[in-house]
């Protein structure tokens, strides 16, 4: 029962950055509303959240992310909140250090919304994610999970990366910014 109301909490908190994240907004609190907790779990039907973190290093440069073994492309490291997860941000914090091995010690910054269908190798019909971003040691060693293929550093700016997930670490990007400005 804590991590749903960490969800209403953090839910209430969100403040989006476009009108197309106040639209998902919208719907994400009114999803958490009519599932409750089974909103927050796996086996609480097709659709439930999810929670998944962009690590960049610390001035910003680089961007960390896993290849997914089941995706099989380039994403940030991310997944179920699990019955141990005290919060939302709990469950991206440990998706973080499960999937790459770094310390995922900083504060986690809201940055993105993404509601996405999942294909036929996921027994899940769709993620409603919550996505942070935060920055890791700059000389923090990744190390590959038996959910990921590979794990490394990219430049924020590489072609796999805007291609891959750019429209996330734009937003993390702003997100980190905005928050240092405010810190």
């Amino acid at each position: 029962m804590r991590a749903q109301s960490d969800l209403d909490r953090l839910l209430t908190a969100w403040t989006p950055s476009d009108d197309q994240q106040a639209a998902l907004l919208e719907r994400y609190r009114r999803f958490a509303s009519e599932h409750g907790q089974a909103s927050l779990e796996k086996s609480g039907g097709p659709v439930h959240f999810t929670a998944s973190l962009v690590p960049f290093d610390e001035d910003l440069t680089r961007v960390l992310l896993v290849f997914h073994a089941k995706a099989q492309r380039w994403l940030q490291p991310g997944g179920h909140v699990e019955a141990d997860d005290v919060s939302v941000e709990a469950a991206a914090r440990r998706e973080g250090r499960e999937e790459c091995g770094v310390p995922i010690d900083g504060a986690l910054v809201p940055a993105q919304l993404d509601a996405h269908e999942l294909g036929g190798r996921f027994a899940c019909h769709e993620h409603l994610d919550i996505r942070f971003a935060t920055r890791v040691p700059s000389d923090a060693v990744p190390h590959v999970s038996d959910e990921s293929e590979d794990v490394r550093w990219f430049p924020v700016d590489d072609p796999v990366v805007r291609e891959e997930v750019g429209a996330l670490v734009a937003a993390g990007l702003a997100a980190l910014r905005s928050a240092g400005r405010a810190g």
